[in-house]
């Protein structure tokens, strides 16, 4: 006897696999009444944040539409923030944490991550990124890694995610199965990664089966294709990796977030609405649908997945059990929530400190940038390579320009106070850096991907100039244009140059 399809039941159920963005700083009606309508979630943006206090008002009235609502938002303690989207962050970023490589301070720095996030009312966040980032030319991955050894990255992911998890907030480890290894964004295209399975196992694999041994509640997809796991479908779409690595070899019992698929490695070919669909099929419980989506976005999707399901390329079946697993998820981090109270030392904290002596001591100098210390330069002029940043790092303030900015009254803003700073993009002429008058300080990030900062740099070696280089990104294996590497721009190691490069007492 064929089943009869109660259309109502499932497209609430479909909704409550949907977790769109929006545009503004408050909840616009379309997104008030989706939510009582049983929208599983909601995805939190920089743009979307002017305060804490805001935020909290934002994240209480969504759950004041619906208080099984899972509120996400994409805050990795580093170049990647939300919460600290107008300042730049104060946390050291992963890269550093790998690099002084102390697994209690990364579990302490997850932890302090959490507790922020429970106070300003979200439930889930989209980290730690555990790719190994085994590629110096990645363009979206680079510091947001904890290194390039497998069994570090392991540590420390597991580590971030305990401490996390332990405040009642959610983990969503990421980019499944590994984005590391790619020279190319999944924002903008599709990556091809061509290992194996048993290459996967030996090295991206590894952190996610400790962040997974950890407790994390969530995983997220990547876009990306590995032709000798799946030749058709990136991670994303892909059953043979999602149930197939994910749930089967890996045994993650949890939801399985996909990235964003407004992302082209997603929705390139299929359109979002597609795009859902096919994750869904594929086995995501959760998906992340953009930034700025709409109403009619929404009505769209949920039209494409039930068309799917009209047509046999989807079962009820799983969008049921993908609606389960968010329910249960938000269920789980309410009760979580409720035995874990907020204690009054967690919220009398403004803004997490850090050790900077420590944060200077992970920096990577060479010879040049060790005589330029010792010349104790008192002038100089500063050349900003301004690149643009990848889409999930946005347009966050960063380096010392960040601490500069948030700082202007500070013992380092006074020292840095009438040096000329030019700032220099793919477009602006040679001129601008000619002018500087030397000895040139040139700060910029991932130098070495970027031919106009190559250019510059190399114009100003040439003439015979005095140059220090700073490479805020990860640097290229050669280090050919980073004089000091911080491995890191957050406004904590914005903070960290300033003091190293002025010499100024850091905050030890």
């Amino acid at each position: 006897m064929e089943t009869v399809l109660d259309v109502d039941v499932v497209r609430r159920q479909i909704r409550s696999t949907l977790m769109p963005g929006f545009v503004g700083t408050t909840v616009p009606e379309w997104l008030a009444q989706r939510l009582r309508d049983g929208l599983g979630a909601v995805c939190i943006f920089g743009p979307n944040i002017v305060s804490r206090a805001q935020l909290r008002e934002l994240t209480a009235a969504i759950h004041a539409e619906n208080p099984l609502a899972v509120i996400g938002i994409d805050e990795e303690g580093g170049d990647v923030t939300r919460l600290y989207y107008e300042s730049g962050s104060p946390y050291p970023g992963n890269a550093i944490l790998g690099r002084l490589d102390d697994v209690e301070r990364t579990e302490r720095v997850g932890r302090l991550v959490g507790w922020e996030l429970r106070q300003a009312g979200c439930t889930l966040t989209f980290a730690p990124d555990v790719d190994i980032n085994s590629n110096s030319n990645n363009p979206v991955i680079g510091v947001r890694s904890f290194g390039t050894d497998p069994e570090r990255v392991a540590a420390h992911s597991a580590a971030w995610v305990r401490g996390l998890e332990g405040t009642g907030v959610a983990s969503s480890p990421k980019h499944f199965p590994g984005h590391g290894d790619t020279s190319q964004d999944s924002h903008l295209a599709l990556p091809v990664v061509d290992l194996t399975v048993d290459e996967l196992n030996a090295r991206e694999l590894v952190p996610f089966r400790a962040a997974i041994a950890a407790g994390a509640q969530t995983i997220m997809t990547s876009h990306i294709l590995l032709p000798r796991v799946d030749p058709v479908f990136p991670a994303t779409l892909s059953k043979r990796i999602l149930e197939g690595l994910l749930r089967e070899e890996l045994g993650f019992e949890g939801v399985i977030v996909s990235d964003a698929l407004d992302m082209v490695g997603a929705s390139g070919v299929l359109g979002i609405p597609g795009a859902a669909a096919a994750a869904l099929a594929a086995g995501c419980d959760l998906l992340c649908i953009g930034t700025e989506n709409t109403d009619a976005q929404m009505s769209e999707i949920e039209d494409a997945v039930l068309a799917a399901i009209v047509a046999g390329d989807l079962t009820a079946d799983r969008v049921a059990q993908a609606a389960g697993r968010v329910l249960a998820l938000a269920a789980t981090t309410r009760e979580v929530a409720a035995l874990s109270p907020i204690t009054a030392e967690v919220n009398s904290i403004d803004e997490p400190e850090f050790n900077t002596g420590l944060v200077i001591d992970s920096f990577e100098l060479n010879q040049t940038a060790q005589a330029w210390l010792a010349a104790g330069h008192p002038t100089y002029s500063v050349i900003r390579l301004e690149t643009v940043a990848n889409i999930a790092v946005g347009v966050a303030p960063w380096g010392p320009f960040a601490e500069l900015g948030a700082h202007p009254d500070s013992a380092l803003a006074a020292a840095w106070s009438g040096k000329p700073v030019v700032t220099c993009t793919a477009e602006s002429g040679q001129e601008l850096v000619l002018a500087a008058l030397a000895p040139v300080l040139v700060i910029g990030k991932d130098n070495h991907r970027h031919a106009f900062a190559t250019d510059i740099i190399d114009t100003l070696r040439a003439e015979g100039r005095e140059v220090l280089v700073v490479d805020m990104g990860w640097p290229s294996d050669d280090r050919e244009y980073a004089d000091i590497a911080t491995f890191g721009a957050s406004r904590l190691l914005g903070r960290a140059l300033l003091t190293l490069l002025l010499d100024v007492a850091p905050n030890d």
